[in-house]
């Protein structure tokens, strides 16, 4: 599938200014780098150092959160009462993590408490009934919502007729009325007095734990010990990386890592937690030099992720609050196994959806994607939808069919807005949410069709030529010789990369064949030397790519556009391209 190359626009500033900030710098950064660093930071000098050099002390007071003081006071009040906490969270990495950060710190100090995660198929997202009835059948008296909650108005309530009180922290858009609970925290309603309204669910709780913790003067560094939970969750939950986020995910990493760092006076080298060290034996993590915030997306949070959705997510916070090693080897087991599951779950059902679009006269000329079939596991349908439209590039719905109900999940296409492509269709649904991106839904199987159509016909009369092209965003064309291990030093102090801090995706023009070949067991790959203008030489990686080689050998010059990562074969290290594109004229 051809894939559009923008270049990204350097505006609002000079290059003299670029060149003025790199000598304010002491010349320390590359230009490219420093024209990077002025479009992502600006030339406050201050805001670089803090973005170069996270540091604690840069978090924000978590008494600037509406509702931090009576959420704290609550709290207080039912330890000093010995009532019963229940910690609820959802289903999902976030959610699991901020379950287990909770959790796991107030029980370093108080005992009388318990944690529950609802079921992905009887219960649903968010506050469930019977979460609160398990609530009351176990003499809790405050409920603590993490990642969740935020417009569950009504179980709140239920929750207050059976003398429950809630304590809710999310990070997701409130409804019209905030729900009758004893405190919110969330950055995003609209009465809002905190400084940064993007953290995770974890982050969430991982403010209010740090508030907590002021008030029962505990010291900082004991909440350190769950930094972790708030890296994995950051990166899973697809929040942006900056301000506090890039901190919480900045040291949560350096903890994964047990790598010195600096807090206040003192060097602190802090392991990962028990649970970690198990999931990272059972990836392979454990023989990389570094567990970056890549592997947290795609190798920890999958399978924190699979327990929820091939079984409970329950068995994911028994491995994440463990801190005896065989337990969490036992359960990381048992997780990785539920991921084999999902995985194996996952390409057949891609498979399937695939032949069902081959054989389908109209999927040629469609704008849009729309399957289902029968007992098609509900858990996968989303991670389906994103494989077809990885495939295809349109929008996309994947549907299971059980006892006459559709369920399923949908995902969109860049800067397309699915949310309302679906909502002009609402009169063929029981029920639908989400967001631009991505959404749920429901249907009976019998409207299937004029669903469908309708549909694909909102689509096709909105959608535009160029929403229907993946893009590639390169930062900047740069030649060759600008690729030395300083630069890549000096790149990783961009880390960690993630929305609005994008890992940058470089360009170089006219390279030619230098020698390179097919590689991989089943001859995929391409293994590419290349040379520029310059005539500097360059190794990278180009997965996927197998059937370009025939045009790389014509040894007419194209254009490559890659990022870049330390290649370390027998000692020697060097920088290689990851190719993510290849261009001929």
């Amino acid at each position: 599938m051809e894939r559009v190359w923008t270049i990204k626009k350097y505006e609002g500033f000079t290059e003299d200014q670029v060149a003025d900030l790199q000598q304010q710098m002491n010349n320390f950064f590359d230009i490219h780098l420093t024209k990077m660093l002025a479009s992502r930071i600006g030339f406050d000098l201050e805001k670089v150092r803090q973005f170069l050099r996270p540091n604690l002390s840069q978090l924000h007071d978590p008494y600037l959160f509406n509702d931090m003081h009576k959420a704290v006071d609550r709290l207080c009040q039912a330890i000093e009462n010995n009532e019963r906490i229940l910690v609820y969270g959802d289903y999902d990495v976030d959610g699991t993590t901020s379950v287990a950060l909770v959790y796991s710190f107030l029980k370093e100090f108080y005992k009388n408490i318990d944690y529950y995660i609802p079921d992905r198929y009887t219960e649903g997202y968010g506050v469930s009934f019977k979460g609160v009835d398990y609530a009351a059948s176990t003499n809790c008296k405050l409920i603590i919502a993490l990642d969740c909650g935020i417009k569950d108005n009504a179980r709140i309530e239920y929750a207050a007729y059976k003398q429950i009180d809630f304590i809710v922290c999310d990070h997701h858009t409130p409804g019209t009325d905030l729900p009758k609970a004893v405190a919110v925290l969330d950055a995003k309603r609209t009465d809002n007095t905190y400084p940064f309204n993007e953290l995770s669910g974890c982050g969430v709780g991982f403010k209010f734990m740090q508030a907590f913790a002021i008030k029962q003067n505990i010291p900082f560094e004991r909440l350190l010990k769950y930094i972790d939970l708030t890296a994995v969750s950051i990166g899973s939950d697809i929040v942006p990386i900056v301000d506090e986020n890039r901190i919480l995910a900045y040291f949560g990493l350096k903890k994964l890592n047990s790598q010195e760092f600096k807090y206040k006076d003192q060097t602190m080298l802090l392991e990962p937690l028990t649970c970690f060290k198990a999931i990272m034996k059972d990836a392979g993590l454990n023989k990389k030099d570094e567990i970056t915030i890549y592997d947290s997306v795609f190798m920890i949070g999958p399978r924190i992720n699979a327990a929820g959705r091939i079984e409970n997510g329950t068995e994911a916070v028994k491995l994440l609050v463990t801190e005896e090693m065989s337990q969490a080897e036992e359960f990381s087991k048992k997780i990785s196994e539920y991921n084999e599951d999902r995985k194996n779950k996952d390409h057949d059902i891609t498979e399937k959806a695939l032949e069902m679009l081959r054989n389908d006269p109209k999927n040629d000329t469609n704008t849009t994607t729309v399957v289902y079939g029968d007992n098609w596991h509900k858990g996968v349908v989303g991670i389906v939808a994103s494989r077809l439209t990885e495939n295809y590039y349109r929008p996309t719905i994947v549907l299971s069919h059980i006892d006459g109900k559709l369920t399923g999940s949908a995902r969109s296409v860049s800067d397309f807005n699915l949310y309302d492509a679906i909502d002009s269709c609402r009169k063929y649904l029981t029920a639908f949410g989400g967001h631009k991106f991505a959404a749920g839904l429901n249907l009976k199987v019998e409207n299937y069709q004029q669903f469908r159509d309708a549909f694909e016909d909102y689509v096709s009369k909105h959608i535009t030529k160029e929403q229907q092209h993946p893009k590639i965003e390169i930062e900047q064309y740069i030649d060759f010789k600008s690729i030395t291990m300083s630069f890549y030093e000096q790149l990783k102090q961009f880390e960690p990369f993630g929305p609005e801090n994008p890992e940058p995706i470089f360009a170089t023009q006219n390279v030619v064949d230098m020698g390179s070949r097919i590689v991989g067991k089943d001859k995929s790959h391409l293994r590419l030397e290349v040379m520029d203008e310059t005539g500097a030489t360059k190794i990278g990686i180009a997965f996927g790519m197998a059937d370009y080689l025939p045009q790389i050998k014509t040894n007419k010059p194209f254009k490559i556009c890659y990022t870049l990562a330390l290649n370390d074969f027998n000692g020697h290290k060097s920088v290689q391209l990851m190719v993510k594109d290849i261009k001929f004229d």
